[in-house]
Formats: structure tokens, C-alpha cells, sequence
């Protein structure tokens, strides 16, 4: 037992011995590998590189992974015509134009609504076609007077200025009148220097209505239907000569 422990100190003593001149080995070791690759222009291993190559593989993979659908989505982004990416003219006529025309463009849809609830007989009035900015009229000539049964139409033409400046308003329809002249122009207080912005659609329709019963004598555009309101039924047979029905 004895001779046992003392083998077993004289190993480990031995081993212990030793343990310098492994160290020394395995450094010299590791020194000529290290000149082996220098001399071979191999450089040693980058974990950070290892790494940054590892992220990138990922990446990759994560895209090939990508629904198709948002593939789609992306390529269809890419390739829209400008036709389609830009609006055209005709539909931003109203919407582009700044707060003014917008303003407008709410104050006319209202003014269409109340008058299209007002009920008024022998007055309309709408836009035409798709730009709100110009509207065509109608006015029945009032019973009682010497345009009863008469249908005239008329243009009305809004700018940014509205309500602020009156519309341009005309006769599209041939009018014998002592304040409509051969071209259509109206000579009407409310549409020149007696204008208000309190006024509206509804307001114009009625006076011009009215002006054809009610002449202003004083101011016409037409001197021959001035000068032949006085009798009445003349006059009568000029307005059913230069009616139109429309």
C-alpha cells in the first residue's frame, strides 16, 4: 500500500515536471502555423465578418419569404402609368384651383338645392354638363302679360369672383324686349352697380321674370320695343315674331 502512494506521488511529480515543456511545445506550435500562413498569404478567421455574412444570408432569406401579393403590390407601384398617377384636368377643374374656387363650388350646390326646394313657378335652373361654373335657365313668361306662354332659356356664367360679382347672365333665346338687346346682354340693375352678394340664383330668375312685364323704359337696350311698349298689342305681335321655341 506504502509503495502504491509513492508510485502514485512519483507520477504526479513527474507529470508536473513536464507540464513546462508541453506549454513551451504547444506555443512554438501555434507560432509556426501562425508564420504557415503568413507565408501563404492566408489570413486568419474574422468572426465579425462571419457574423456580418450570416445576417446577410438571413435577409435574404426573409425576402424570398415575402407574400406574393406584396410582390405584386410593389411591382404594380412601379409600373402605373402617369395617366393614372396624375388626375387629369377635367376632374380637378373644381378641386385644384385653390379656397376660392372651392368656396364657389359649395355656395352654387347650395344655391342649386334651394332653389330646386323653393318651388317657384316658371323659374329653373341647373349646371351644365359636369362644370358647376355654368348653368342654363329657363323662364315662363308670366300669365297676364304679353310673354304669357312664352319659355325663354338663358346662360348664367360664374367666376372665383361669386358672390362677391354678379354672374354674366343672358337671353339665349330671342327676347323683344326693351332691355335685351339683339345679342342676348341684359340690362338689369341687380346684375351691373346694384348687385349684393345676399343675392343668389333664385333672386336673378325672379327679377328677370319680373322684367319682362315691367320694363325699365328709361334705360333700354332696345329703342324699338321701348318706343312700342306703349301699345300693347304691336307689341305683343313683334315678341310672338321673334319668339323661338326651344
Amino acid at each position: 500500500m506504502c509503495a502504491q502512494i509513492l508510485f502514485s506521488y512519483a507520477f504526479i511529480e513527474s507529470s508536473l515536471n513536464r507540464l513546462p515543456h508541453l506549454s513551451l511545445s504547444l506555443s512554438l506550435s501555434l507560432n509556426l502555423l501562425e508564420n504557415q500562413r503568413r507565408l501563404r498569404g492566408i489570413q486568419p478567421p474574422n468572426y465579425a465578418n462571419s457574423r456580418k455574412r450570416g445576417r446577410e444570408i438571413n435577409r435574404k432569406k426573409q425576402e424570398k419569404k415575402m407574400p406574393r401579393e406584396n410582390q405584386d403590390l410593389q411591382d404594380f407601384q412601379g409600373n402605373v402609368p402617369a395617366t393614372m398617377a396624375t388626375p387629369s384636368a377635367k376632374h380637378t377643374n373644381l378641386s385644384s384651383k385653390g379656397p376660392d374656387r372651392q368656396s364657389v363650388l359649395k355656395r352654387l350646390q347650395t344655391e342649386l338645392m334651394a332653389l330646386m326646394m323653393s318651388g317657384d313657378p316658371g323659374i329653373s335652373a341647373f349646371p351644365e354638363g359636369d362644370d358647376i361654373l355654368q348653368w342654363r335657365g329657363t323662364i315662363n313668361g308670366s300669365t297676364g302679360t304679353v310673354y304669357a306662354g312664352m319659355v325663354y332659356k338663358l346662360s348664367l356664367a360664374f367666376n372665383t369672383d361669386y358672390p362677391f360679382k354678379p354672374p354674366k347672365v343672358k337671353f339665349e333665346s330671342p327676347c323683344f324686349h326693351p332691355n335685351v338687346d339683339l345679342h342676348g346682354n341684359i340690362c338689369l340693375d341687380i346684375l351691373q352697380d346694384k348687385w349684393s352678394s345676399a343675392y343668389d340664383v333664385r333672386t336673378i330668375l325672379l327679377s328677370i321674370q319680373s322684367l319682362l312685364g315691367e320694363p325699365n323704359n328709361d334705360s333700354p337696350l332696345n329703342t324699338q320695343a321701348a318706343a312700342l311698349w306703349s301699345n300693347q298689342e304691336e307689341f305683343r305681335k313683334m315678341v310672338e315674331k321673334h319668339y323661338r321655341p326651344t
